[in-house]
């Protein structure tokens, strides 16, 4: 361990737990009361000290309530010899009668390495299927395809450094503000350093991002490979091609630029075809070729396509053409979504690889492993991919499957499906953390799993840095590491000689001999080699430090950059041009669903919300599922803003609130993925979700689906605040969002035939577990029957208890701010003013109303920032900073700092 687990606060360093960024963390713990205070870890190349929101709240979400704590068969608590019997019993029973492709393990880029590791080792080597797939499939398998096609190696190129070294920075396809703020900030910490560095952003969203661009490519939807073929064309005809360095390292030129000149010949026909302005695609073209420090990076808008690998590719050409690449500042950067989804590449966590960076397709790799793992029953071919593995659950090919760390009801395209395909599966095993999620609820079996601050082991960032994340606390419950429940269900299936790990030292080292077994330079090497570690004692291992892989005898320190040498890994060692044309999203928009849909992040939630929605401040600054819908085609479609809007596909349909803004792309919608049946009644975007998938990849193509919108016919809207958590049956749109002082519902429905004050009381009445001095309830209300408008606050003791507010519409006139009235569940006692505010929903005379959230790392709201500006005549976001923190920390609220100082007339 890395001190005792004793009732001292300790100071452990650790990982974050949310995007590739991969930030170090430093966190004061106090075991005794299980609480924790975290600080960036100043030391720590990712990060310097910089945290985002998300990461800023990791305290808040380490509390028990949220978490499985026992192991459960069918709803029942059991022991963990009873529930490792049950999954290895289950899992043997379908082998024996049908197969081991009959079976099947769905993981995540939330494990360790050591976790995935295992998995890996247990389906390919001894049970002998690769049905082993992971949720990163969905947010990165194009890039890994990309990068093998090119470079003959699934290998990022280039490190952090790069970002303050590059002089022209492209980011495409990611709103890098929101998706990994820290490095955002460090690119505009960079910039305003260096005013002459440019940043060109392509996106077809006008994103948080934009805001320190010079340039923004508003690019029509699924045009990514016309753009960067027409930026290939541009480079020839301007003579900006390295012609030497294309000669010696590279293969496929004279056809790649052929086809490329073929798909785009001309700035003229890129404009016309991305639906760009000319002046603006030449001057990009030429920033590109006379640039020599350029870094593209590039995320899920080109990885989450149909034609997601060509993307890549496209991209990766230009920076082969120029010989940009393993050089300081420049290079083709990919940068993933979650904190270890390159260590799960490294131990073949897709279904068509192997462990270290090994392949089916490679001669002499499947033989090679099976003799290091002294595998039984090796896989001799590629498995079910997410999507297909799926498919296959639903067909009833598929008859158990493992669901370790994710969330797939909600995560994966065609949802609905997915969620059938579960429920009609014959054993289903779910290993999570979380006691309450959409995929556990459907499980057979129940697995603890140790929680983020539980678990020790390492995890990989986007620049191949390998990290050692610490166990802060002890276990919750009877938790445990996903490596130990693995190993003891393999050891139940007959495997211990193979399994007898005690600790991820065990593991890691027996990785990392992998990485390095029959791995020499004179034959066609392997990239990942981290075997300097193969021999790694348990003490060596708690003190490891940060560092990019390669690791070995020739790089003992690590290596910072890949390909500065020219040498590659393909069989003749050169890199490859890959030809490819511009392929048009796999559905279209039509007649009947005439509207792109565009999913993705929020700056201050994770994934299905399962940690992040546990931290009030995180749930704040957007707080309900929405959808963006450009001003004219809301006009088109009928949708009002701050109503509610049903978006419909031909997989599934979805409810959500109404943003209108010009920042969204004309006939296109934006919808965050992150709500669950847990946290919304109808808003999971997966069930909308276009289940097409590149061709190589089998990533989905999440950024494009034909979607309708209308405006949903709700006769009510309102809202519940309430001390306690309530069920709420019967609600069209019902929202839960987790606050400081108290939990708030938003609702809004059809009919409503009792009166509200008897709904309400029956309501409260339901509710009795929560709410055992209902007959002592103090109640006040108003009505404005003309208007249809109702509220009401029940007292307990002089507190609030309960407040309800309904209308017909949602606008201010007929529904008052939840801000200020949250904040009232903080008192001990209302006085007569502030229980009049709670009907009028008007702040008390000289209460300080902070406005909805604009930055959450601090919670500074819209109206505090407004009057500090007005008040200290505040001109930059660097003054509101001094004055209030906002911007301070992460800076992905930075931009809406400066839309509020551009409200103020100076």
């Amino acid at each position: 361990m890395n001190k005792p687990l004793d009732s001292t606060p300790n100071t452990i360093k650790t990982i974050c737990a949310y995007c590739g960024v991969g930030c170090g963390i430093v966190a004061e713990v106090d075991t005794t009361t299980r609480q924790i205070k975290i600080k960036g870890d100043t030391t720590h190349p990712a990060n310097y000290g910089r945290l985002c929101s998300k990461g800023s709240a990791l305290a808040e979400t380490i509390g028990l309530e949220s978490r499985l704590l026992y192991p459960e068969i069918r709803g029942q608590r059991v022991n963990w010899d009873t529930a490792i019997t049950t999954v290895a019993e289950g899992f043997q029973k379908v082998i024996n009668e049908h197969g081991p492709d009959a079976v099947a393990l769905y993981v995540s880029g939330q494990l360790v390495t050591e976790d995935y590791y295992v998995a890996n080792k247990l389906m390919k080597g001894f049970i002998g299927s690769a049905n082993i797939d992971t949720n990163s499939r969905l947010c990165m398998s194009s890039a890994v395809a990309a990068h093998k096609r090119a470079f003959g190696t699934d290998t990022v190129p280039n490190c952090y450094e790069d970002l303050e070294l590059a002089e022209l920075i492209v980011l495409v396809g990611s709103n890098t503000a929101w998706c990994h703020p820290v490095s955002f900030q460090r690119i505009r910490d960079w910039k305003e350093r260096n005013p002459a560095v440019k940043v060109v952003v392509i996106d077809p969203r006008r994103t948080a991002t934009c805001d320190i661009a010079d340039l923004h490519l508003a690019i029509a939807p699924g045009t990514d490979v016309a753009l960067f073929n027409g930026l290939l064309t541009f480079l020839a005809q301007s003579n900006a091609l390295d012609q030497a360095y294309i000669s010696q390292f590279t293969e496929g030129f004279a056809q790649t630029l052929a086809a490329a000149q073929h798909d785009a010949k001309d700035c003229h026909q890129v404009a016309q075809r991305c639906r760009l302005d000319e002046n603006a695609v030449n001057t990009f073209f030429d920033w590109f070729a006379h640039t020599e420090k350029t870094l593209t990076l590039f995320s899920q808008g080109v990885n989450q396509s149909s034609s997601g690998v060509d993307k890549g590719n496209a991209i990766i050409n230009c920076h082969l053409a120029t010989g940009r690449i393993g050089k300081p500042g420049a290079g083709p950067f990919s940068i993933t979504g979650q904190p270890n989804a390159m260590g799960g590449r490294e131990v073949g966590g897709l279904a068509n690889q192997l462990a270290a960076h090994m392949d089916y397709d490679t001669p002499g790799d499947i033989e090679r492993l099976t003799r290091f793992w002294q595998a039984p029953k090796m896989a001799t071919a590629a498995g079910l991919k997410a999507v297909d593995l799926f498919d296959a659950v639903y067909d009833g090919r598929v008859k158990a499957i493992w669901i370790i760390a994710t969330n797939p009801v909600v995560s994966l395209p065609n949802a609905d499906k997915v969620k059938a395909a579960l429920q009609g599966c014959d054993f289903v095993v779910v290993s999570d953390c979380a006691v309450k999620t959409d995929t556990l609820d459907l499980a057979h079996v129940k697995l603890p799993a140790l929680g983020w601050s539980e678990k020790q082991g390492t995890v990989t960032n986007s620049e191949r840095r390998i990290s050692h994340q610490r166990p802060l606390l002890p276990p919750a419950g009877e938790a445990k590491a996903d490596w130990w429940i693995i190993s003891q269900v393999a050891k139940k299936m007959g495997f211990e000689q193979a399994f007898s790990y005690e600790h991820p030292v065990n593991i890691f080292r027996e990785h990392a001999a992998l990485s390095g077994f029959e791995n020499s330079a004179g034959e066609r090497p392997r990239a990942f080699d981290i075997s300097a570690y193969s021999s790694i004692d348990a003490q060596a291992y708690q003190a490891l430090l940060p560092t990019q892989w390669p690791i070995n005898a020739q790089a003992p320190q690590g290596t910072a950059r890949m390909f500065s040498d020219g040498v590659f890994f393909t069989a003749n060692r050169k890199a490859r041009f890959i030809p490819v044309s511009n392929r048009p999203p796999a559905n279209l928009p039509n007649a009947s669903y005439p509207l792109v849909l565009n999913t993705g992040r929020l700056r201050d939630q994770w994934h299905t919300m399962t940690r992040t929605a546990l931290a009030p401040r995180l749930n704040s600054h957007r707080p309900e599922p929405f959808v963006e819908i450009h001003p004219e085609d809301a006009k088109i479609h009928g949708i009002t803003a701050g109503h509610i809007a049903q978006v419909e596909s031909v997989w599934g349909a979805l409810l959500a609130r109404v943003i209108v803004t010009d920042s969204q792309q004309k006939n296109s919608v934006f919808i965050p993925m992150h709500w669950t049946q847990q946290f919304a009644t109808k808003s999971r975007v997966g069930a909308l979700v276009n289940p097409v998938v590149d061709p190589i990849s089998g990533q989905p193509e999440s950024k494009h689906t034909p979607v309708k919108i209308s405006l949903f016919p709700a006769t009510y809207f309102g809202f519940i605040l309430s001390r306690k958590t309530l069920a709420i049956p019967g609600i069209d749109y019902l929202v839960s969002i987790h606050g400081d002082t108290c939990q708030r519902y938003e609702l809004a429905g059809i009919g409503q035939t009792r009166p509200w004050f008897e709904w309400l009381e029956q309501l409260l009445r339901d509710n009795t577990a929560e709410h055992k001095t209902l007959l002592q309830l103090q109640w006040q209300h108003y009505e404005d029957t003309s208007r249809g408008i109702y509220r009401a606050a029940a007292f307990h003791d002089n507190q609030l208890d309960t407040l309800f507010c309904v209308a017909p519409k949602p606008d201010a006139d007929n529904l008052p701010q939840r801000d200020y009235l949250s904040s009232l569940f903080s008192k001990t006692e209302l006085n007569t003013d502030e229980r009049l505010a709670l009907l009028s929903g008007l702040p008390t005379v000289g209460t300080q109303d902070s406005g909805a959230t604009i930055c959450a790392c601090f919670n500074v709201g819209e109206k505090t920032i407004l009057n500090l500006i007005k008040e200290k005549n505040l001109s930059n976001h660097h003054e509101v900073g001094k004055y209030c923190k906002a911007g301070t920390n992460c800076g992905s609220c930075i931009p809406e700092i400066k839309a509020l100082l551009g409200k103020i007339p100076r």
